[in-house]
């Protein structure tokens, strides 16, 4: 395939692409964890600095892998190839998208198990298994539920029917269609928990909780927090969003594609926020107690509240969507790659690496019960896919998209696709060159706590970096490595 071949599947509208980009976006982790951090660290300044975030990271590496997907016109490892050929590059660049195509896949393959547990919340609300339940008795069954190998299994495994289901079926019967209905119907049903909340939960104080600006509560480990969330929540360096962006037809504006899908993100996850704090402050429960703020404490707060089986049952359907969205984007550079190099129909693709994904999820929900013992360095298989990808793979993956698009693809190239205004392209390659670097580079170090900087080291650490990114400009045709015929 060329790169500027048009592929054989599009999105039917650049709508269909934005919904995607938020489901793959909008996971389990917009839904407790960003609003969360929000009110830990400083409610509206904390959203200010994840704003900044943002704009410094996710927007520009967003931008840079829509453009390589959509130039190059293939999975993560096509489309790199490509583009690096058209560069006249090295070719080994193209590790950085296999690195990418198997981030994702690894991440969906614990992911899948995580996001069991809201399918089977979806049916224990619907099915009244968790009325009349206390605090410890719903921790009990949350234990019950990942002891038991058959049931962790089985709804990991529904997970993995639906997504090869959906995938299967196409680009747009498949994914685009689903996303088209699944994501405003999420939406709706956080309208409807936000209205519930306005008249019967704690709405001021859980809105206090988000938004007062304190800016005494916000200190370098909340500036870290907004962004780490700020580049793992866009779905960057995971195959995902530069597959997505290989179906995007010409003529679309990236820019404001990926604004728009950034500016979505956000607001979910606060409208998330207005959704379940509210009732967790009406009810006198804790805000802070993670996953089991979701499994644990909000099934209490349905129970106590009129209709609140109902409300349960839209809680854990938008859960369940959430990670459905986000797992249907991970699977589809695997799926790409396979329909694309090995002569196979979707269809078959889809159920090869379903049933290779199911193979690893399988492992991986051994530890939570008969494989509780089998450690490696202190760490379960779960928790090494879990740690590979979030402290390893997705950073290295980041910086080296920056690196390809800030000094080794031609700016002509990315300044064609990208379609920007002279002033508005320079800011990009400013950002591309320097910001989203320094900024990626801390999120690794923070990752891997290999170093605990202080306030007042940051700036000489910055520093370095900056000189180290303007060596790099001056070395680019180096990194662009031998040039090929």
């Amino acid at each position: 395939m060329t790169a500027r071949q048009q592929p054989k599947n599009l999105w039917i509208s650049r709508w269909g692409f934005i919904l995607a980009a938020t489901g793959s976006a909008v996971g389990l982790g917009n839904i407790w964890k960003f609003p969360y951090i929000t009110g830990e660290y400083g409610g509206g300044a904390f959203v200010l600095v994840y704003l900044a975030c943002i704009l410094a990271v996710g927007v520009p590496v967003m931008m840079a892998e829509i453009a390589f997907g959509r130039r190059g016109r293939g999975s993560p490892i096509e489309a790199i190839a490509n583009l690096a050929r058209e560069a006249g590059a090295s070719p080994l660049w193209k590790v950085f998208g296999w690195m990418a195509m198997l981030a994702g896949f690894m991440i969906l393959s614990f992911y899948v198990v995580v996001a069991g547990w809201s399918f089977s919340y979806l049916w224990k609300m619907a099915s009244g298994s968790l009325s009349g339940h206390g605090v410890a008795e719903l921790g009990g069954i949350f234990e019950a539920g990942n002891a038991n190998p058959w049931a962790l299994g089985g709804w990991a495994t529904l997970v993995t029917v639906v997504t090869m289901l959906i995938v299967g079926r196409g680009v747009q019967e498949g994914v685009e269609k689903s996303v088209r209905w699944m994501m405003p119907g999420m939406v709706i049903m956080l309208l409807i928990m936000i209205g519930y909340a306005l008249t019967s939960g704690n709405f001021s104080a859980g809105f206090h909780f988000l938004f007062d600006f304190d800016v005494s509560r916000l200190s370098s480990e909340g500036v870290l927090a907004a962004l780490g969330h700020a580049f793992f929540t866009l779905s960057l360096a995971s195959g995902a969003i530069l597959t997505y962006g290989s179906y995007l037809p010409s003529g679309t504006s990236i820019a404001r594609t990926t604004f728009t899908v950034a500016i979505a993100d956000t607001l979910v996850a606060l409208m998330a926020g207005l959704a379940i704090f509210p009732i967790i402050f009406a009810n006198g429960m804790d805000p802070s107690s993670g996953p089991g703020l979701i499994f644990m404490s909000l099934p209490v707060a349905f129970n106590q509240m009129p209709f609140g089986q109902l409300f349960g049952v839209l809680f854990f359907a938008m859960l369940s969507i959430a990670a459905l969205t986000s797992a249907i984007s991970m699977i589809e550079a695997t799926v790409a790659w396979l329909s694309e190099n090995h002569n196979m129909s979707r269809t078959k693709a889809s159920w090869l690496a379903g049933s290779v994904l199911w193979l690893v999820a399988m492992f991986a929900m051994l530890s939570f019960n008969l494989g509780a013992d089998w450690t490696l360095a202190g760490k379960h298989f779960f928790d090494w896919l879990d740690y590979l990808t979030s402290r390893w793979m997705m950073p290295i993956g980041g910086i080296a998209m920056a690196l390809l698009a800030g000094f080794v693809f031609k700016s002509s190239m990315l300044r064609d696709e990208l379609d920007l205004s002279e002033g508005g392209y320079r800011i990009w390659l400013f950002m591309i060159r320097y910001v989203s670097p320094i900024c990626i580079v801390a999120i690794f170090i923070d990752a891997l706590g290999v170093a605990a900087l202080s306030l007042e080291d940051w700036p000489y650490f910055l520093g370095a970096i900056v000189l180290a990114c303007g060596a790099g400009e001056t070395l680019s045709p180096r990194l662009r490595g031998p040039r090929v015929a």
